[in-house]
Order: C-alpha cells, then sequence, then structure tokens
C-alpha cells in the first residue's frame, strides 16, 4: 500500500490553514503557511495510522485526490512500520513468531514495529522479506490535485 493520501486545505476566519483527511479524520491540523500545514499532517497521519495500528484495526487505503488537494506521504520510517505490522497481521504472524525467523529476541521485534521507537530500515526490511513482503521507497514532488 501506499501511504499517501490527499489532503483539503482551508483557510479558516483567523487565517490559518486548516488541513483535513477524509480518509483519516483523527488527522487534523492547523498551520500559519500551507507549507507548514502539509508538513505537519504528515506526521498527525503518522500518529493516527499508528493509532489504528495499535489498536487493531485496518489502516484505510488513501482515496484518490480530488481537484485541489494536496497528497501527503506518512514519513517514511512510520510508513514502513506500518507496512510490516500490516503484513504480519495479514500473515497472522506474532512477535514472537518474528524474532524465531529473525533469529533476534521478542523486544527487538517490539522496536521494529513501534512508531515511536527510532529502528533502522535495514531491520524493518529484513523483517518484510522474512514474511514474503517487500518496501518500495520512491521520490517525487509533492502535488494538488488538479
Amino acid at each position: 500500500m501506499r501511504y499517501v493520501y490527499p489532503v483539503k486545505l482551508e483557510q479558516d476566519k483567523n487565517g490559518l490553514y486548516v488541513a483535513t483527511v477524509r480518509d483519516v479524520p483523527e488527522a487534523l491540523i492547523d498551520a500559519e503557511t500551507v507549507g507548514e500545514a502539509l508538513l505537519e499532517m504528515g506526521e498527525a497521519l503518522g500518529v493516527a495510522l499508528a493509532g489504528y495500528s495499535k489498536e487493531g484495526r485496518d489502516l484505510p487505503r488513501p482515496s484518490v485526490a480530488k481537484r485541489h488537494e494536496f497528497l501527503v506521504p506518512v514519513a517514511p520510517l512510520v510508513a514502513a512500520k506500518l507496512a510490516l505490522r500490516s503484513a504480519m497481521r495479514e500473515k497472522a504472524i506474532t512477535n514472537v513468531a518474528l524474532a524465531q525467523l529473525l533469529n533476534v529476541s521478542e523486544g527487538v521485534v517490539r522496536r521494529l514495529i513501534d512508531p515511536d521507537h527510532a529502528s533502522r530500515l535495514d531491520g524493518i526490511v529484513a523483517a518484510l522479506v522474512a514474511i514474503g513482503h517487500g518496501l518500495i521507497i520512491e521520490d517525487q514532488k509533492m502535488q494538488c490535485g488538479a
């Protein structure tokens, strides 16, 4: 899944930019500039989606951007951790089972899937590969829907 969501920006009566995501209503921020709003929304999306994941809820698939919406990615490390959690859930693999596959302690796996822990990306990639998944990284300009 691509962790890039369409974001709607509106300016409120005080001149602040309010950013919302219809796919993830829990992600809501306001900021003084468009750039700040989009940057903060990437973080807010990560926090909201991590909450979904920790609660065992399915992550919402990003919808297609509508006119005048911006596409905002979740921070790469958080997206990788969400991908690992989702793959583990899909394949019904426990932390203990993944730890055995990787020949590490269960605590290492807990840190790999913890969005608040600064894991190394190569560890997450190795865990994904061990359960038959992969990770694709791409760069692109941030865009507003046409």
